[in-house]
């Protein structure tokens, strides 16, 4: 079947207002401005501002505080706090935190975010070269960068990964949190990343990129938006491992073995660094094809079912995905975490049906299920190994990477349930999940109601203050067969869901989208398939997935 958007009607205005989230991500509505009115992704966010508040910010800065030699208000965590990654979950707790406050207003939430920031700004004073870093003897680090011996790298946990944390976290204050201090804090910090890279040829910048960086490149594509100084895209563009960029640029698959959430923020990068470069740049080809395939790559050939990729951390042999049947670590959550933001800048670039198919497909089935229903534990590996099960976080123990994602994901829900596209004048409905929209500048707010996956149907009420126009799309799930979809619209819509253009007064649209069952194969396997059934996915909300046996939960230290 092609997939497509059903054309609902035509409803134009010239937007004039930008929220900070708006100057990154033009297409998309702020968190507040999307309220999530009932069901699991409710209670998942509401669950999450508990958890995120039983963590202490200052044992999350003193690894910082350490760095910058100034004294420590508390103990730093232990975990992956104490063993040489020091820090990485403070910048994630910071993105926690403005996403939250963005999407509840919760007041905690911006309390702690602004104390944060007022911290990391004593501590890049203290440090006097703009550099905001956690992890042990950071300043050697630089020192030895600077003089070009990028093998240094090797001596840390991820350097450059652990501080893409940091500058995420302050981007994020500023983007979602409205915090302005954040955003020269970040800008502070950007420069000092690229006086430590200057000298650096790109022999030598290949070598460092060897070691896994995070999404240095999508941080530096940010900081040439918000500023428009070419010295950021520059620097975003020498973040491009060559070993994976050339290979995705010229839609060569080497992903083999490699350890997957290591690869997919260099491709959100890539998206970034194509979406704001100009179209006409000689490399502009490259970067889109880069981000296009290895999204294609993965979604389609290396993901199970629910979204999720990679066991033991690495992609299979794309002949062998049979492993995920032997290996107890299955999709791990961070992979899926980037694969999500990936998927939402390419929407952002090219509007298809198959990158919404994909996101409701993972969000649902993987990264909703990562958060224990009743304690709001986090998850780092859903096993497709039979009889095994699932391990989840105790808040302040277990500081593993999947928890710092983990503490993002469940506030960003309302993010893609509805997007807009200013140039073509639409508003896109593309999940399914009981909401209000306030667009602002429309002066229309749209409340949909729906039980799915429960209900093979969704209302959508519009209720605009006064006349207006715009395009309505309405995702045509690939789970609901070629005509099979209805709508029941109280409005005059002609046969086959041309544009109507007429002012709009209060009108309501019922949908019904009957699921189907369809199979994913797993390549090597023969025969043997993973059932996706789109009604199963309302056991998202057990503690193991569906498809993983029962076995004995052993209690640890860290373990809930």
């Amino acid at each position: 079947m092609k997939k497509k958007w059903i054309l609902l009607l035509l409803i134009t205005i010239s937007f004039t207002s930008l929220t900070a989230q708006d100057a990154l991500y033009p297409n998309t509505f702020p968190l507040g401005d999307v309220r999530i009115t009932a069901g699991p992704f409710k209670h998942a966010c509401d669950l999450n501002v508990k958890v995120l508040l039983q963590y202490d910010t200052d044992r999350l800065l003193a690894p910082f505080l350490r760095e910058a030699g100034l004294p420590k208000k508390a103990e730093t965590y232990g975990n992956w706090e104490k063993d040489g990654l020091d820090g990485h979950i403070g910048g994630h707790y910071l993105t926690a935190l403005a996403i939250h406050y963005a999407a509840t207003g919760n007041l905690e939430c911006k309390k702690r975010m602004d104390y944060m920031v007022s911290e990391f700004a004593r501590v890049q004073q203290a440090n006097g070269d703009g550099s905001i870093c956690g992890f042990p003897n950071s300043k050697k680090f630089a020192e030895e960068i600077r003089k070009g011996n990028v093998g240094i790298v090797w001596n840390y946990w991820v350097a450059w990964y652990n501080m893409h944390k940091t500058y995420a976290g302050l981007r994020d204050a500023w983007l979602y949190g409205k915090n302005e201090k954040a955003k020269k804090i970040f800008l502070k910090f950007c420069d000092w990343g690229v006086d430590v890279i200057s000298n650096l040829d790109d022999r030598q910048m290949e070598r460092m990129l060897d070691n896994e960086f995070g999404g240095m490149n999508e941080v530096y594509a940010d900081a040439w938006q918000m500023t428009g100084n070419p010295k950021y895209l520059d620097t975003a563009k020498r973040f491009s491992h060559k070993q994976i960029f050339d290979s995705m640029a010229r839609r060569i698959d080497n992903l083999d073995n490699k350890h997957a959430n290591t690869q997919v923020p260099k491709a959100v990068g890539y998206q970034r660094v194509a979406e704001l470069n100009s179209k006409t740049a000689p490399d502009y080809n490259d970067f889109m094809t880069a981000a296009e395939f290895f999204w294609e790559t993965v979604v389609s050939h290396r993901s199970l079912s629910l979204g999720g990729n990679s066991r033991g951390e690495h992609f299979p042999e794309a002949g062998k995905c049979s492993d995920y049947m032997h290996e107890r670590q299955g999709p791990e959550s961070c992979n899926t975490n980037n694969m999500l933001k990936l998927t939402e800048g390419l929407f952002r670039m090219h509007p298809k049906v198959e990158y919404a198919d994909f996101y409701e497909r993972a969000m649902y089935n993987h990264i909703l299920s990562t958060q224990h229903p009743e304690h709001g534990g986090y998850v780092y590996f859903t096993p497709a190994c039979p009889s095994h099960y699932r391990v989840y976080s105790a808040p302040g123990k277990a500081m593993w990477c999947c928890v710092g994602t983990g503490m993002e994901n469940h506030g960003k829900y309302g993010q893609f349930i509805y997007t807009h596209d200013t140039a073509d004048n639409a508003l896109y409905v593309n999940l399914f999940i009981p909401s209000e929209l306030n667009w602002k500048e429309k002066k229309i707010k749209i409340v949909q109601e729906t039980d799915f996956p429960n209900e093979e149907g969704t209302t959508l009420t519009i209720n605009p203050s006064k006349a207006t126009q715009f395009k309505l799309l309405i995702r045509y799930p690939s789970w609901v067969e070629q005509g099979k979809m209805q709508v029941v619209a109280h409005l005059a819509v002609k046969e086959q869901l041309r544009p109507v253009e007429r002012p709009l007064v209060d009108e309501a649209a019922f949908l019904k989208h009957p699921a189907r069952a369809s199979s994913k194969g797993i390549e090597g396997r023969g025969n043997q398939v993973e059932q996706h059934f789109l009604e199963a996915e309302a056991r998202h909300r057990t503690h193991r997935l569906g498809h993983v046996s029962p076995a004995p939960v052993r209690r640890a230290e860290g373990i809930a």
